[in-house]
């Protein structure tokens, strides 16, 4: 499949999968994996956290990580792992864009001081459709002119 059909596939599966399983590396170099809830505009990946989390801590160390979507109840049966740097967003205008009322068991409001939104950048995406077609995105590299 070409790129642009691929990518399609990817933010399908994203509309249809809510929920991701987040892998950062913890402490003591260790494999640290949640289920979070995942918000996206195209192919940009957001999740909603509390500033006082680990994870926080974590991807300042270390911005690497990797969410797993897709092949749960409710979800499709579509699959994606994404390869990605991540890091909490200075875009403020995403915590009003993001905001839901399922985030309200948490947070106060988009205003909340520890309300932020970490914001996914991929650089892989690993696409397996139910049908077993499957496909890799991979962030294209910039040529600088330099």
């Amino acid at each position: 499949m070409d790129n642009q059909e691929l990518e399609k596939k990817i933010i399908k599966a994203l509309d249809d999968n809510k929920y991701g399983s987040l892998g950062t590396i913890e402490f003591g170099n260790k494999p640290k994996v949640r289920y979070m809830a995942v918000f996206h505009d195209g192919l940009k990946i957001y999740l909603a956290t509390s500033r006082k989390t680990h994870k926080v801590v974590e991807l300042k160390d270390n911005p690497h990580a990797c969410l797993l979507l897709g092949f749960e109840e409710g979800g499709s049966k579509d699959l994606l792992e994404i390869e990605a740097t991540v890091e909490v967003t200075k875009d403020e205008s995403l915590r009003s864009k993001v905001w839901s009322k399922e985030l309200e068991k948490w947070f106060e409001g988009p205003d909340d001081p520890n309300y932020v939104i970490l914001e996914l950048s991929p650089t892989r995406m690993e696409y397996t459709g139910k049908n077993k077609e499957n496909g890799v995105w991979e962030k294209q590299a910039v040529n600088t002119g330099k």
